[in-house]
């Protein structure tokens, strides 16, 4: 087993073979949001979550990776943009895996749009990325949606799909993706993927049922877990939202389970 598979292997938990992802890395796209100010509390109660990694830009992790216990993986995010771009889904590596190294990385992250004219530069980012993190033997997970100017419906099941299929082929560890409106297609690409895939919590505007109940069908189509942002950190109660996925992840309760 070399050191990728090791590490890898720690971002699961070893009963349910699921992975909670928490995804903080929200601040450099979209600016001073709602419940952003609960980061630092979020994590304060990480040891309790049964969550195996949270996901920050470089600059909280210098000021708060200190507060990522050893047992969950931190995970830095490699690429960024934000929302006033031209175009607003460009993303542009701007952390090294040496820096994410000497932060105390366990994993990193990429994230990828599709369906634009910049797709073929962030392709090349994941490709280049992954092959450079794979030789220190850090795990990749990547994030990829069809999101830009040839896009109509990111949830497109034939879209969905091929963000995962992209996860398959071009080398990345983990692929994180949306649950689309057709549930069928989608199992049919999880099943055929060789890299575990995890569902995506999706924008907020949902309610707090409906979003877990995307992340328990995501797990019922052969997900190996999920990856969630907003949908714990934005909530009225961001640790009662942490650990309600967690009992869908690992548990794998109803949503009206207490």
């Amino acid at each position: 087993m070399n050191g990728t598979n090791r590490r890898l292997k720690r971002l699961f938990d070893k009963e349910s073979g699921n992975a909670l992802i928490l995804a903080l890395d929200h601040g450099a796209n979209e600016g001073m949001i709602d419940g952003l100010g609960s980061i630092q509390s979020i994590l304060e109660a990480l040891p309790s979550s049964g969550v195996q990694g949270v996901i920050l830009n470089k600059g909280l992790a210098m000021h708060y990776g200190h507060l990522v216990p050893p047992d969950v993986n931190l995970i830095i995010q490699l690429n960024a943009g934000t929302r006033h771009g031209s175009p607003s889904y460009n993303k542009n590596i701007v952390c090294s895996i040496s820096e994410a190294l000497r932060l105390g990385a366990d994993a990193v992250s990429m994230h990828v749009n599709i369906g634009n004219e910049l797709e073929d530069r962030m392709l090349v980012d994941l490709g280049e990325i992954t092959d450079e993190a794979h030789q220190f033997g850090i795990p990749v997970l990547a994030t990829v949606l069809a999101r830009g100017s040839q896009i109509v419906n990111e949830h497109d099941s034939s879209l969905v799909a091929h963000c995962i299929r992209i996860g398959a082929e071009l080398g990345p560890d983990i692929v994180a993706v949306p649950y689309p409106n057709n549930g069928d297609t989608f199992m049919k690409a999880v099943a055929a993927c060789p890299i575990p895939v995890l569902v995506t919590g999706g924008p907020l505007g949902q309610n707090v049922e409906g979003a877990l109940n995307n992340t328990k069908a995501g797990l019922k189509s052969g997900c190996k877990g999920c990856c969630i942002g907003r949908n714990i950190f934005q909530t009225e109660n961001p640790i009662e939202s942490m650990e309600k996925y967690a009992k869908i992840a690992h548990k794998n309760a109803n949503i009206s389970d207490d």
